[in-house]
């Protein structure tokens, strides 16, 4: 059953099962052999063999997450993936690349990707990936000891995984959202970079990536990002989030 976003309910309560993937690549082996695999795991799997091909799929549905191909003929994976977040598209995106040094993947999470995994690669392990990045974008349940968290015009429910404004909800990526709900959940608290590293689950490609995702956030969050007022920089020992109007 569908929510009014277009995804999943099952994957906004938290279940993964039945969540819609979008596949983006111009091997068609690979895609088939993805289709077949994720499609074994559960998953509802489109295809497209090019950036062209999966404008087309989102012209006329919503999937839930995408497994997208850097290295394609064309509209590249990462021109692809700026262009969607500028658009307001706030999927998961996991990039797939035969390109897997650390500065390749900070490339691709400075265009908005949500994770980066080199060729070639185990099946299991992007099923694992897809699977932590839908939970992380489904808000958890409820809790009475997290209370709504002020940002000026902002108002973030870690309990919920949401951040609304006088226009309505503010659309955050998967990754903007475990950072911000990270920083909620200890407000007033300072962050070290490896620690939030830890938290989201970022550890392997470094402290860098971390900035990476602050400045992110800050875009979405801040009246300036220049001159940040919420989420603040302690030199020398990691972020800080200062609720305030």
């Amino acid at each position: 059953m569908m929510g009014l976003d277009g995804r999943d309910n099952g994957v906004r309560d938290g279940s993964v099962v039945g969540a819609h993937i979008l596949v983006v690549d111009d091997d068609p082996r690979l895609r088939r052999l993805l289709q077949r695999y994720l499609t074994e795991h559960g998953f509802r799997i489109s295809a497209a063999s090019s950036a062209a091909e999966a404008r087309q799929v989102l012209g006329f549905m919503q999937p839930d997450a995408m497994v997208l191909d850097v290295t394609m003929p064309g509209e590249n994976g990462l021109v692809l993936t700026r262009a969607l977040r500028q658009e307001g598209q706030d999927l998961p995106i996991l990039l797939l690349t035969a390109r897997g040094e650390p500065e390749d993947r900070i490339d691709g999470l400075e265009a908005g990707a949500d994770d980066y995994l080199g060729k070639p690669f185990e099946p299991r392990e992007l099923l694992l990936r897809l699977k932590a990045h839908l939970r992380r974008f489904a808000p958890p349940a409820p809790s009475d000891n997290l209370r709504v968290v002020r940002l000026g015009g902002l108002e973030f429910d870690p309990a919920r995984g949401l951040l609304s404004g006088p226009d309505g909800s503010v659309h955050l990526t998967g990754g903007e959202v475990a950072l911000l709900n990270a920083l909620a959940r200890r407000p007033n608290e300072i962050l070290a970079r490896d620690e939030i590293a830890r938290l989201l689950d970022m550890e392997e490609i470094g402290e860098r990536a971390v900035d990476v995702q602050v400045t992110r956030l800050r875009r979405r969050i801040e009246p300036d990002p220049r001159e940040p007022r919420f989420l603040q920089t302690v030199r020398g020992k990691g972020y800080v989030l200062k609720p305030g109007m």
